[in-house]
């Protein structure tokens, strides 16, 4: 009867069986909690219904921060990781479109997918703020990464970010505000650089804040014409800035295509081939353009 009643659970938080057997099991990014998330950290995630098409779920309620691993077959493998950052507005993870799914996709591909769950500034009562434990969350995935590189076969210079919107704001901060790693830390893994190696920001939002320079990470861009104008429009004008501050970059910006394309199975061409565009675009990064010095 104990055993029914989990399954039950697990139906009506997370969706189908099949759901939960395709997504990897999370890794704690504070296996002991997350620093300011003490009074919170027995309080469950929540999921709610995202799409018919496997149960997927967006995810609120994240007071435990972690990441979901997508490795690739060790044959398969480049080396390469990206960090990916579903979007949601700081209110929720859209965890299927952007995040998931963009994790089976590296992992088929030969890189190295790590989906983050990081904490929600603006879900409504939250304590938490976009450059604070957002960005803690995004820089200490970065780090944990890093320290596991050996052990997940892969170039600790070829770890990257990816964000979608609300994301795309996250990576973007972890590209600005590149954090090195913490001499004589207590914790082995926060004495790992967070420094990214390439940044990709998908339809990323707060674009005032991207100001790059000489040291600033490569940068892939994406967004749908049909996107706000702050974005469609905005995302044009950091491009010539990275260009301006003499950092390798491309922009992709697709016709009649709105927000939020992610990867779905009702994407059509054109948007529907920016992973292509993306895989194209890392395999051509030269080592001295996707390293960062430490």
């Amino acid at each position: 009867m104990i055993k029914s009643w989990i399954c039950i659970v697990v139906l009506l938080a997370f969706g189908t069986p099949a759901l939960a057997a395709e997504v990897p099991a999370s890794i704690p990014l504070w296996p002991n909690g997350a620093p300011g998330s003490e009074a919170k950290k027995n309080e469950a995630e929540v999921g709610k219904p995202e799409g018919p098409e496997r149960g997927y779920t967006n995810i609120t309620n994240v007071h435990n921060p972690s990441l979901i691993p997508y490795l690739p077959a060790k044959d398969k493998a480049t080396g390469e990781a990206v960090i990916i950052l579903p979007g949601g507005g700081h209110r929720n993870l859209a965890i299927a479109h952007e995040g998931y799914n963009v994790g089976e996709w590296m992992a088929a591909h030969g890189i190295a997918g790590f989906v983050v769950k990081y904490r929600l500034a603006r879900e409504p009562g939250s304590t938490y703020k976009i450059e604070q434990e957002a960005l803690a969350d995004t820089q200490r995935a970065i780090r944990l990464v890093r320290s596991r590189a050996k052990e997940w076969n892969l170039n600790p210079d070829r770890i990257g970010v990816m964000g979608f919107s609300a994301g795309g704001e996250l990576a973007s901060l972890a590209s600005i505000k590149m954090d090195g790693g913490i001499e004589n830390a207590t914790d082995p893994i926060d004495r790992e650089s967070a420094k990214p190696n390439f940044q990709a920001l998908i339809y990323p939002g707060q674009l005032g804040k991207i100001v790059p320079t000489k040291t600033s990470p490569p940068a892939f861009l994406a967004c749908g014409s049909l996107d706000r104008t702050d974005i469609s429009e905005g995302l044009a004008n950091v491009y010539l800035l990275f260009k301006k501050a003499g950092v390798s970059v491309e922009l992709h910006i697709y016709a009649n295509t709105g927000h939020g394309f992610g990867i779905q199975p009702k994407n059509q061409p054109p948007v529907s081939e920016w992973t292509t565009e993306f895989k194209y675009w890392l395999d051509n990064l030269t080592v001295h353009e996707a390293a960062v010095v430490k």
